[in-house]
């Protein structure tokens, strides 16, 4: 097979890939409904990526710059598309953003030409991941993501530095990048920018943590106000709103995901848990709401999981997660959850609002002892099987 054989064949082979249908699966639970396949894969990594497309310097069509994964998007709805500013990591390790469209949001998602090249502005800085997209009411489109450097006071090479880096954009082309956020925690991963003013403050939520990988001290996902988003500092205190807690999906570390979704009821944001294992940490979706008032205050935590691995999503390069850091609401009331499975490829949920808002607020939270968990159901039994015996 010549060249021009071999490029046609990995072209059709991807152009099905791209235009293929996704469908629902059978699985419910009158939550949320799954896909068949993921949106996106490495696999939609668009060829001109990969591959050296002279056939003098590339004789033999050889994939030059491979793509490992596509992960942990942040979502939007721009111009009537979906737009996922998606995390692609290279076979060299390193992460980078690019932005993926689609019509209806759940396939035939496009990478365009070109993955953003942001303003390289943090000379220590090595890798750059998980953005999450903020429409904020102060006009701007802000990305907020892990901006990650050595830790030069270690001789650890696995030992890393995590900021909070910010840009902004109107248009998902055209990149400002603005100082990374400042706190009195070291380190800081997994924070999302509120997308109103809260007392004429932005505001953020935060996970402060003691070093890259441990939360230590740190208490769980965080709110705190900031003053000025061009010179980005946490001026309050960063107070705890969905603690981690023993023996629960939290307790190792939990963190903000989505954008928090506004509803007449609060503020419902998806989140992320992280527990330990023999197996090592698994990381699951949660959901909790908080007063639509004052973002700061806890009014509503479902008991649990709200998305977990399933079947193949368990298998990657860092099994057993389910990660988001994305969701879009429709016109329509549509929900449109992104989340990653395993570090490796990017599935979709899908909801409406009134499901969620359902879920949210109705759904019982988590008593913390096994016998009181024991009561919960067995109240449920009781008045399930006294309705039946009614009917």
């Amino acid at each position: 097979m010549n060249f021009q054989e071999k490029y046609e064949r990995e072209t059709a082979k991807q152009e099905a890939l791209l235009t293929r249908k996704n469908e629902k699966t059978d699985d419910y639970n009158g939550i949320y409904d799954r896909y068949k396949y993921p949106v996106l894969t490495a696999a939609h990594a668009p060829i001109l990526w990969r591959y050296d497309l002279n056939p003098e310097t590339n004789p033999n069509f050889m994939e030059r710059l491979g793509i490992n994964a596509v992960m942990n998007s942040g979502a939007i709805e721009l111009d009537g598309k979906i737009c996922l500013v998606a995390r692609v990591e290279g076979n060299d390790r390193k992460s980078f953003f690019a932005v993926a469209e689609s019509e209806n949001g759940v396939d035939n998602f496009r990478f365009r030409d070109y993955p953003i090249m942001l303003p390289d502005t943090e000379p220590n800085e090595t890798n750059v991941y998980d953005m999450r997209l903020t429409k904020h009411e102060d006009g701007w489109i802000y990305g907020v993501f892990c901006s990650e450097s050595k830790d030069t006071s270690s001789n650890d090479l696995s030992a890393a530095f995590a900021q909070a880096g910010i840009v902004r954009t109107k248009d998902l082309t055209n990149w400002e990048r603005l100082p990374n956020l400042k706190s009195k925690s070291p380190q800081q991963r997994n924070v999302v920018l509120h997308p109103e003013f809260v007392d004429g403050k932005y505001a953020f939520y935060t996970r402060p943590q003691d070093d890259f990988i441990s939360t230590g001290s740190g208490g769980g996902i965080c709110f705190g106000l900031c003053e000025d988003i061009t010179n980005p500092v946490i001026c309050t205190e960063e107070k705890v709103i969905s603690p981690r807690l023993y023996h629960t999906i939290t307790e190792v570390k939990n963190g903000a995901g989505a954008v928090p979704i506004k509803t007449e009821k609060g503020w419902i944001h998806i989140a992320h848990g992280v527990r330990n294992t023999a197996a090592g940490l698994r990381y699951v979706i949660y959901v909790f709401a908080t007063d639509l008032n004052d973002p700061s205050k806890l009014i509503a935590s479902p008991s649990g999981l709200f998305i977990a691995p399933q079947g193949e999503e368990r298998v990657g390069d860092v099994s057993n997660v389910a990660f988001t850091n994305g969701a879009v609401v429709r016109d329509n009331g549509q929900v449109l959850i992104y989340y990653a499975s395993s570090d490796t490829r990017v599935h979709v949920a899908e909801t409406t609002l009134e499901k969620l808002i359902d879920y949210t607020f109705n759904t019982p939270s988590d008593p913390l002892r096994s016998a009181d968990c024991v009561k919960q159901r067995c109240e449920l039994i009781s008045k399930n099987l006294e309705y039946l015996s009614k009917k």
